[in-house]
């Protein structure tokens, strides 16, 4: 069986608050490690996530 393209990923506040988006991102055209500046509800701002692995 084939490998997946897209695979879920864990998106971790760059705050250290612990809180986390999930998303997907398909592995052959995103080789590079995903960053996203989204919403952090614990400090109430918009901050960087880097991608993480799911576990």
């Amino acid at each position: 069986m084939a490998k997946a393209t897209t695979i879920k990923v864990k998106m971790l506040s760059t705050e250290g608050t612990g809180y986390f988006y999930t998303a997907k991102k398909n592995s052959r055209t995103m080789t590079e490690k995903m960053v996203k500046r989204k919403y952090d509800p614990v400090v109430r701002k918009h901050v960087e996530f880097k991608e993480a692995k799911i576990k």
